[in-house]
């Protein structure tokens, strides 16, 4: 995953979009996505669960085993919009994996402890 560009600034301006009720442009929000990932890294280092936002990112992540072969055991996958939602604490975690917008599995793929995202 390359590193996000304007950090911040990509994650308010998808927000901002939004606010207004607009789609944010599909470069904001790529770099959005890319500077939460970055975050969630930072915050929660480690290789024990892999995070994937296609088509924009994947990382692994949360101290625990490593995973080395064939499928993660540990995967946490959702959608670009559904991932700014619930990493800046707009969409709940339970309630976007209740409603099948974020699949979540393996025992350690509840993120919501590193929730909301805040990048520097």
């Amino acid at each position: 995953m390359s590193s996000a560009h304007n950090k911040s600034e990509s994650v308010a301006a998808a927000l901002d979009a939004l606010d207004r009720g607009d789609e944010p442009e599909r470069t904001v929000l790529r770099d959005a996505v890319r500077a939460l990932l970055t975050e969630l890294s930072r915050r929660a280092p480690g290789r024990s669960v892999e995070v994937r936002i296609p088509p924009f990112g994947a990382i692994q992540c949360v101290p625990g085993p490593r995973h080395t072969r064939g499928t993660p055991p540990n995967v946490v996958e959702t959608d670009p919009m559904t991932w700014l939602l619930v990493a800046t604490a707009r969409l709940d975690w339970a309630e976007a994996v209740r409603d099948g917008r974020l699949r979540a599995s393996g025992i350690r793929t509840d993120l919501s402890e590193y929730l909301p995202l805040t990048p520097e």
